[in-house]
């Protein structure tokens, strides 16, 4: 497989630290409010990631934080009057509830900056000690000028950093390109203590703080948002890289932005829309087919008709899916015979992901796939080669996260198709006619085959 790494901007074969095993962090949400769609779009890139190492046989271990101390959280605590706990604890819920629908697998852990106060206190007096950090009035500064290689990963030189600068005179930072490590107690804020008096962490330095812990001083992939390379990636950089003395990350993976009707999300512009939001109108599983359409690393456009066209190219998936598991349930025996097309399958689409991740490649060719399968059952019946069909179709959505859900269908509906089944049975078709009308305003298709009738939600 090969990677695009920002840092050397080019694409490399992934060679993991220890042979058989991944190591990934990607950066996790603030969790003040529901996450937006800009969000979404990494959560669902380094999940793809996460799925697709597994899928070729690694043992991965994804670690993805939640930044449960920060000026917002303070902000929006204060003005519910609840604690940073209390908000904290209630929008990591509702992350996992909209992760949920957008397919997202729960990380292999799941950190809080809250709940390694003590490791990043040893992490800051480590870089004091040093000497590439300072203490001012209960503040503590990474001191950017005692790391050379600062600025590699955006390709900045420190001169253009400091060109480009400006600080106030009351600031009481030496450089204005240093960054905070720690930050002194402002009345009324949640603080813990520490050798500087009281405070809280800086945003950069929990990053490295538990990726560090979690996964060892150098990891195999650090991902997130292009917005995220400058500066708090390679802030992450110097601070770890500083501290330790080794490579922080072997591979940095960054996707590209998301704009709204070819525009630049913003609330300002009416266009700014949490992933909450959008599942009260469309399947958020759509929604993922949507942003992996599109390879990671290019922008993707959002609008109404896109997402349409998704809906519908879902809508193609969940069909096939359906007529498969109503052959292989059929008992049907005619000779159709797939190994080739799913050897094919399987091939492609691994061809496709090896070269940087590109599902935009790997989902036509899964619609390939789904448009030569529907022609061949067009003409037999065969449920074995139908199981063996879909074990294939469902391998690759697996990998990445787009296997539709399960129609469940409830015991009333059913009955009323029994209804309407005995009324056939019965010839009287006005009746047949008026259920079938009934269950479709009830948001339920039927479709009778020579195996049977269907029932789908649409």
């Amino acid at each position: 497989m090969k990677i695009f790494n920002t840092m050397t901007r080019k694409k490399e074969e992934f060679v993991p630290i220890e042979p058989g095993k991944a190591r990934i962090y990607a950066c996790g949400p603030t969790v003040y409010n529901f996450f937006h769609i800009g969000n979404a779009r990494p959560f669902i890139v380094f999940d793809t990631l996460r799925r697709y190492l597994e899928y070729l046989g690694y043992d991965v271990t994804f670690v993805q934080n939640f930044t449960d101390v920060d000026d917002k959280m303070i902000a929006r605590a204060a003005e519910e009057n609840t604690t940073l706990k209390e908000l904290g604890e209630r929008f990591i819920a509702e992350y996992f509830k909209d992760a949920g629908g957008l397919g997202i697998k729960p990380a292999t852990v799941h950190p809080k900056a809250t709940e390694h106060i003590a490791d990043i206190i040893r992490l800051v007096e480590k870089l004091v000690e040093t000497g590439h950090a300072y203490e001012s009035g209960g503040d503590v500064y990474f001191d950017v000028s005692s790391f050379p290689a600062y600025g590699r990963l955006s390709g900045q030189s420190l001169d253009d950093l400091r060109a480009g600068a400006r600080i106030d005179v009351t600031e009481v930072k030496r450089s204005p390109e240093d960054f905070a490590l720690w930050k002194a107690a402002k009345p009324g804020e949640d603080s813990w203590e520490s050798p500087w008096g009281k405070g809280r962490p800086g945003w950069h330095i929990e990053c490295s703080v538990m990726s560090m812990k979690y996964l060892g001083e150098t990891i195999d992939i650090h991902g997130g948002g292009q917005d995220l390379i400058f500066p708090h990636h390679e802030n992450e950089i110097a601070q770890s890289e500083a501290a330790t003395g080794k490579p922080f990350a072997r591979y940095w993976m960054h996707n590209g932005y998301i704009n709204v009707n070819n525009e630049k999300m913003s609330k300002s512009k009416g266009n700014f829309f949490t992933v909450r939001d959008i599942s009260r109108k469309y399947d958020l599983k759509v929604v993922r087919l949507f942003m992996l359409s599109a390879h990671y690393r290019n922008p993707v456009n959002f609008s109404e008709d896109l997402i349409a066209q998704a809906a519908s190219a879902m809508a193609r998936i969940k069909n096939c899916r359906d007529n498969l598991k109503h052959i292989a349930a059929s008992g049907g025996t005619d000779q159709t015979n797939v190994t080739k097309d799913v050897c094919a399958l399987e091939s492609r689409f691994k061809e496709a992901m090896d070269d940087d991740l590109n599902t935009a490649e790997a989902i036509g060719v899964i619609f390939e796939y789904i448009r030569d399968i529907n022609l061949m059952f067009e003409a037999g019946k065969d449920a074995r080669s139908a199981k063996e069909a879909l074990e294939a179709l469902d391998r690759v959505l697996d990998v990445l996260g787009l296997v539709p859900d399960e129609d469940v269908i409830p015991d009333d509906i059913l009955a009323l198709v029994q209804q309407r089944q005995q009324a056939r049975k019965e010839r009287d078709f006005a009746k047949a006619d008026a259920l079938r009308d009934q269950l479709a305003a009830l948001g339920y298709e039927l479709k009778d085959t020579p195996e049977g009738v269907r029932i789908s939600k649409r």
